[in-house]
């Protein structure tokens, strides 16, 4: 029987990976968060078909071998049915640095947006921030996406590219962070704007002749030891390890060694510190 020139090859196996990077979805949908969510939905509205099954399929099984996200985009390498790994790049349109500036002086003119970045969420009204300067966080269209892979499939994005697409929103989800990253501001250049919000306190006049009053010295006085409201705080902020590929999240793997660092630091304060006569 011969085959139609219309047909379609049947689909080929990828070749297994050992090691690769693994989604920590194993079924249903991927993102919990919604700005992860969000990013999916992008992709899902492409209509792939198949090729986003595939995708899933890929970025579940481990096929994804690395992946870099930097201010020009993200790098990844792909395990196929070819010996050689495909090369795949996925591109945001970055903002200039004019509607960076916008946004983040919208961004630190809101201390909940502050509050929220700093402890590792995205608030669902920060588009209100870009607006300010024209654009927006997420894709709006195709148009602001670049996608290419070296594999010989036609249809662009593939099911290569959909499976680091995938893994790039669950990266999202764990470190609101690297949204920005992609789209060319990179986390401590955020950190630095975010640092930089002039203090609600108003500064008090020490001149001479000042008719204010002068505020008492300070006594050195044994401070209380309290237990920070956030789990490893500062590991959090800097964020979490790029694709993790281990059983258990970073941050839970660490958790025994942060707290018995705290509970050290807290014996050595109250061992130490002495009390101002």
């Amino acid at each position: 029987m011969t085959r139609s020139r219309w047909e379609f090859p049947p689909a080929s196996k990828p070749r297994p990976v050992a090691g690769g990077i693994k989604a920590q979805s194993k079924r249903g949908a991927f993102g919990e968060r919604w700005w992860a969510k969000q990013w999916i939905g992008v992709l899902e509205s492409f209509g792939l078909g198949a090729r986003l099954t595939r995708g899933r399929n890929y970025a579940r099984r481990g096929q994804v071998i690395a992946i870099a996200i930097e201010s020009q985009g993200v790098r990844a390498k792909v395990q196929g049915s070819r010996k050689a790994p495909y090369a795949v790049t996925i591109q945001v349109k970055p903002l200039s640095p004019a509607q960076w500036l916008h946004v983040t002086e919208a961004i630190v003119q809101s201390p909940r947006f502050v509050a929220m970045l700093l402890n590792g969420a995205m608030p669902e009204d920060i588009e209100v921030a870009f607006k300010a300067a024209n654009c927006g966080l997420f894709p709006r269209s195709v148009a602001d996406l670049r996608t290419d892979c070296s594999c010989p499939d036609w249809s662009n994005p593939c099911k290569h590219v959909a499976a680091v697409y995938y893994l790039i929103g669950e990266e999202f989800d764990r470190d609101p962070f690297l949204l920005f990253a992609l789209r060319g501001l990179d986390r401590q250049a955020v950190l630095a704007a975010l640092a930089d919000q002039p203090s609600a306190a108003a500064p008090v006049d020490a001149s001479p002749g000042s008719s204010q009053p002068q505020p008492p010295a300070p006594t050195a006085l044994r401070p209380p030891v309290e237990v920070p409201p956030v789990d490893a705080w500062l590991l959090r902020r800097a964020g979490r390890f790029p694709f993790w590929s281990g059983t258990d999240a970073l941050e839970d793997a660490l958790a025994p060694i942060y707290a018995a660092a705290a509970e050290r630091a807290a014996t050595l304060l109250t061992e130490t510190w002495t009390d101002a006569e």
